[in-house]
Order: C-alpha cells, then structure tokens, then sequence
C-alpha cells in the first residue's frame, strides 16, 4: 500500500488503482479486431470454446476486451443519437486521444470510416472532438486534449 497524496491525511493508506481494459461485445469479432486494428490496437490474447470468443487487443495501457457470443442478444434501442445515448445509465463510448485532431480525421476519411463532413466540435470541458461508431455501432471519440489534467 501507498501513502495518501500530500494534500490528503498522509497517515492513511491507500491502494493504487490503474486502468486495465474496457468491454465491448459484438456481432463479428474479425471485423472488431480488424476495425480497432486501425487505430493501433494489436492482439495479444484470444480464446474461445465455440459458443463464446474473446479477443483482447492492447493499445499502450490499455486493453480492449472483445467479447462475441453464438448466442448475442440485440440491443433493444438502435440508430438512438449521441446525445440520446448519454441520458441511458451505463458506459458510453471508448475515448481516443490524439495529438492533432485534423490528422485524425483527415486518416479516417482515408480509411473510410468518417465522412469529410464530420464536424470537429469544442466541448464543455474545453476538448476537441468528434465521434465515429465501430462497425456494431459502439460510439468512439476522437479527442485532442490540451489540458494537462493528467498531471493531477
């Protein structure tokens, strides 16, 4: 165990928590993997007993655990907007940070995954953004994050 930050009661202990991986589930776990393939995410671990598949796949510290089910089950809402979505309680979207946004989405465009149109957006949190969906309609932003948050 660790100690507390200066700021905290630094005769408390505390554990470290660091993330590890986010969970999608899919209809096609080959189209998935070759999806988040673009964005630099590579395969390290796969298994499977016939009836369920998982795939992780790693980008930096974080790992990507794709699950694909014989027997999946649609989700009851579909084509719901962005903004709809966020009022449904649960995880939302997969956030990718870059270092020039228009790089990004001038990639993607080439890779055909975001129409030219796609309107880069500032946030409320004073980020840059856009949103693209994987090929199950899972939301992704793209963001260029200035703010040295992570310094905290």
């Amino acid at each position: 165990m660790d100690k507390l930050p200066e700021d905290e009661n630094s005769t408390k202990e505390y554990i470290k928590f660091k993330p590890h991986h986010l969970s999608i589930t899919v209809k096609d776990p080959e189209r998935s993997k070759n999806f988040y393939k673009i964005f630099g995410f590579r395969e390290i671990f796969r298994w499977s007993n016939g009836k369920t598949n998982i795939i992780h796949m790693k980008l930096n510290d974080l790992i990507l655990e794709i699950f694909s089910f014989k027997d999946f089950i649609k989700p009851s809402l579909t084509n719901i907007d962005l903004y709809d979505d966020l009022k449904i309680l649960g995880l939302k979207h997969i956030a990718l940070k870059v270092d020039d946004i228009e790089k990004a989405k001038n990639f993607l465009i080439k890779k055909g995954i975001v129409d030219k149109n796609v309107e880069i957006k500032r946030g409320r949190t004073g980020i840059l953004y856009f949103f693209i969906k994987d090929p199950d309609g899972i939301y992704i932003e793209i963001v260029q994050d200035c703010r040295n948050i992570l310094k905290f």
